[in-house]
This record gives structure tokens, sequence and C-alpha cells, in this order.
């Protein structure tokens, strides 16, 4: 019988975000960080940008996408 394991968070963004608006919790996963570093990336406006839907907040894969992307040129432009 085949061992199940996770799959790899940085996988999801290596190989494609899902189609859905992703959650706190996805975006602390992806970039393997602890949640309230998530919740402060947001209060300062240094991590990917989120929106509330209601009481909850919500990630659109195209923005971290974006936030990945500039972040690597801003490292790239470092080095």
């Amino acid at each position: 019988m085949a061992e199940i394991t996770a799959p790899d968070p940085r996988a999801t963004l290596r190989g494609g975000l899902p189609d859905r608006y992703l959650t706190p919790d996805d975006i602390a996963e992806m970039f393997e960080v602890p949640l309230e570093t998530v919740y402060q990336w947001r209060k300062k406006r240094t991590g990917p940008p989120g929106f509330r839907i209601g009481k909850h907040v919500r990630y659109d894969p195209a923005d971290v996408r974006a936030y990945v992307a500039q972040r690597k040129d801003v490292d790239r432009d470092a080095a």
C-alpha cells in the first residue's frame, strides 16, 4: 500500500495556484511562516494584498503571483 504524503506547499507556488481565493492559512502554509506573520504583513501592508469578504480575509491568487514576482525582482536588483 502506497503511503500518502502531503504535497510541498511551495510546489503550489511553482506549479500554479488553486483556482479559488486563498485564506490566511493557505498563505502561511505556502510561505512557511506563522499565521501571525501573515496578519502582520496585512497590517503593515508588506505582504501579498488581501481583501475582506464579510469578516474573512481572502487573497486573490493573481495578486499572490504578482507579489512573488515583485519580491523576486527586488531581490535580483539588490544582488
